[in-house]
């Protein structure tokens, strides 16, 4: 097969999405005899029809959702080498893009990575974050679309290097005139009684409240669902369910409302998170420099001692 041309998949994606060649040749700008012949190009490149000519428009074959899916993942990265390329021509001396689950975005990575482009010779780095459940941050750099991941060590890591980075407590967050606000702390079965805010299904936070009710034989009851800890922590402080919600994002939040956190006992509910990636040696400086940065930073808020950046993490 013939090397993919990009413009044509653009125009692909848009004839898909506008369900029409004359309103995409609009938005294009591009007359529709230009796009037809560059689709039947395409369809001759890939060797399987690609849309089907409708009375009032168009719509994707089989093969055509295939290939749309993948075309917009080939635009999505090819503008992000052309963001790249355009910041090194601006004299921009390191790029790195970084990974993360929901909860390391919630709790200390932003300001992690602020003090580290504030120190003396990072003036020129510029670093990218996206968040994403675990699983994807993996695959993420994997593929090598970021440098790299920071995600719970529970992971499939198989294939990366890892370093230790920072840990978290989870811990029940409620309304303080909820029945279980008069407590210190708790263990999760003591929650499963209540109603409560279910995350997203595939968050690492979920997954884990899952598996315990399941090992205890108990049902979780969620009453509402959201999509990330600051409307579960709205739902609590409208005392309509409990949240549970890691202690370093539920704190500042609580404090301001007047919400109770109680931590869980559970040897579960402390969970440790790293830095992933895939060689040493694949990294650039800036991503090195980055690296280094936040094993310190996370052995600083642990108290731990870390080791050289090339070096292997402490088995104990």
């Amino acid at each position: 097969m013939r090397d993919l041309d990009l413009t044509s998949l653009r125009l692909f994606v848009a004839v898909c999405e506008n369900r029409s060649i004359s309103r995409a040749s609009d938005e294009a700008h591009i007359v529709g005899s230009a796009i037809s012949k560059r689709l039947a190009a395409l369809e001759s490149t890939v060797g399987t029809p690609l849309l089907l000519r409708r009375r009032h428009g168009v719509e994707p074959t089989a093969a055509g959702e295939a290939l749309l899916e993948h075309a917009r993942s080939m635009l999505a990265s090819a503008s992000r080498i052309e963001r790249d390329m355009a910041a090194y021509a601006t004299g921009l001396r390191g790029h790195v893009r970084v990974l993360a689950s929901a909860s390391v975005m919630a709790e200390s990575l932003a300001d992690d990575v602020a003090s580290f482009l504030q120190l003396p010779g990072h003036g020129d780095i510029q670093v990218d974050m996206e968040e994403h459940i675990s699983p994807e941050v993996v695959r993420g750099v994997r593929e090598g679309r970021a440098s790299m991941g920071i995600c719970w060590d529970a992971a499939d890591l198989q294939g990366l290097e890892s370093r230790p980075y920072r840990s978290d407590h989870l811990a029940v967050v409620t309304h303080p005139q909820h029945p279980l606000a008069a407590l210190e702390h708790l263990c999760f079965e003591q929650a499963l009684g209540h109603d409560q805010v279910g995350l997203p299904s595939n968050s690492a936070v979920l997954v884990m409240l899952q598996r315990a009710a399941a090992r205890m034989g108990r049902p979780l009851v969620f009453r509402v669902q959201v999509s990330n800890f600051d409307a579960a922590l709205r739902v609590v402080r409208a005392n309509l369910a409990i949240s549970v919600v890691p202690v370093e994002v539920a704190e500042p939040y609580a404090s301001a409302h007047g919400l109770r956190v109680l931590p869980l006992t559970d040897d579960w509910a402390r969970r440790q998170f790293c830095l992933c990636f895939r060689q040493m040696d694949g990294l650039s400086a800036a991503a090195r420099l980055l690296l280094a940065h936040l094993q310190q930073t996370g052995a600083a808020a642990s108290g731990s001692v870390p080791g050289p950046v090339g070096a292997e993490p402490d088995p104990a």
